[in-house]
């Protein structure tokens, strides 16, 4: 069976994050954006941990509200500021875990994503003890990531960097950046949203099609291991230069530099402000090809853009978030079923008899490819613009025009 797996978010417990993140509210929106599973997200707060077993039992690391399934997990963020993404079997591996690392931690009970004072090796070998899943998440991000702070999996991981077996590629990378890092063509890569909000912008903006042979935690870990007939076939995400730190920019005024002008600045902006390196810098450090060579098990990669922030610039909204951009992205989802089916599979003829022409043609310039991207950086994400213009930096949906083309 194929299912539709957004494996990183929040609740309301975690630090900066939406009081509308409960499973209720949560497990009510992901049908509407084409989600069949979710994972849990900070599983190791003892109020969150109340909510999740709110849910129907499938077995013991699957949980079910309303027909969304969740997944146990939780992020935590090491001594050197690197976040790690775990999954596990069982409430029970979740106590064990938790009963492992709470005396070092002083905020468990406070955030749902703790602060542990261990390495990363040290937070991988519990782990394993407890037979949960880890992996670096959003690993490019200049302030919370692997490679913020390390060059390799063995410097982040030590001896445990074997059992490392996926990689979240986060909101300003794809499969083409990460797979000029030999490195990491072993592992398995995960697309996110890493949501704190259950808004349409946020929630399920990167998700994975997975072949599974049932909805559930142990064949979503076989996915991620590629064990017999479970595996990742579709990663979906934004383009990355619609990420927040694509490229290098200054995090107080947002001017782009390139990574020759920010050395020779010594990171320092024009306006005194601090240029944080961007992804696409990050990566060419650490690059070992010019371009990317994937390995035979790496699935496709599917860009896609939030239909709230297209139905916004076709409106001439100026924020996805308004009243009217939530009218025209319910009216569709209502007729077609879930976000991705408007953006990817429905007839565009079908999409023109239920909203305006406006729309309609943003819909249908996205998925030709003729959307402009003013990439992000410095903390703000970029700026999509409709129809092309001279300095289109254009989507290559080439075959991966529609979802179907992967089931």
């Amino acid at each position: 069976m194929l299912v539709n797996a957004d494996l990183h978010i929040h609740s309301r417990f975690s630090g900066a994050t939406s009081e509308s993140m409960t499973i209720k509210k949560i497990a009510r929106e992901a049908p509407k954006k084409g989600i069949d599973i979710l994972a849990s997200g900070d599983c190791l707060h003892l109020g969150w941990q109340k909510e999740i077993r709110s849910c129907e039992k499938v077995d013991e690391g699957t949980y079910e509200f309303e027909g969304t399934r969740f997944i146990l997990s939780t992020e935590v963020e090491d001594k050197n500021r690197v976040h790690h993404l775990l999954f596990f079997p069982s409430f029970s591996s979740v106590e064990e875990f938790r009963s492992k690392v709470e005396r070092f931690s002083s905020n468990i009970d406070i955030d749902g994503r703790p602060k542990l004072s261990l390495d990363g090796a040290e937070v991988a070998e519990m782990a394993k003890d407890c037979d949960a899943l880890i992996g670096p998440a959003h690993a490019f991000t200049p302030w919370t990531a692997m490679y913020a702070y390390h060059d390799s999996l063995k410097s982040c991981y030590g001896d445990m960097s074997s059992y490392v077996s996926f990689l979240e590629l986060g909101l300003s990378a794809d499969s083409d950046y990460a797979d000029r890092i030999l490195e990491l063509h072993r592992v398995t890569f995960l697309t996110n949203s890493d949501s704190h909000s259950p808004h349409p912008v946020r929630l399920a903006r990167e998700f994975n099609r997975l072949e599974v042979e049932e909805a559930t935690f142990e064949c979503i870990r076989k996915a991620i291991l590629r064990r017999g007939n479970n595996r990742v076939i579709l990663n979906v995400g934004l383009p990355p230069q619609e990420g927040k730190y694509n490229e290098s920019a200054c995090i107080s005024c947002y001017r782009h530099y390139s990574l020759k002008e920010a050395t020779e600045r010594g990171w320092r902006c024009v306006c005194g402000g601090k240029i944080k390196k961007g992804v696409k810098d990050r990566v060419s450090e650490l690059a070992d090809l010019d371009e990317p060579k994937h390995p035979d098990h790496r699935p496709p990669y599917l860009h896609i853009i939030p239909l709230a922030e297209i139905i916004a610039k076709a409106l001439n909204q100026s924020s996805p978030f308004t009243k009217t951009v939530n009218k025209r992205w319910s009216e569709l989802v209502e007729v077609f079923g879930d976000e991705v089916t408007v953006l990817v599979d429905a007839d565009i003829n079908d999409i023109a008899k239920v909203t305006v022409p406006v729309i309609t043609e943003a819909i249908q310039a996205f998925r030709e490819g003729k959307v402009i991207i003013h990439p992000g950086g410095g903390g703000r994400y970029g700026i999509i613009e409709i129809p092309p213009a001279d300095d289109t930096i254009e989507i290559d949906l080439d075959g991966q025009k529609t979802l179907l083309d992967f089931e």
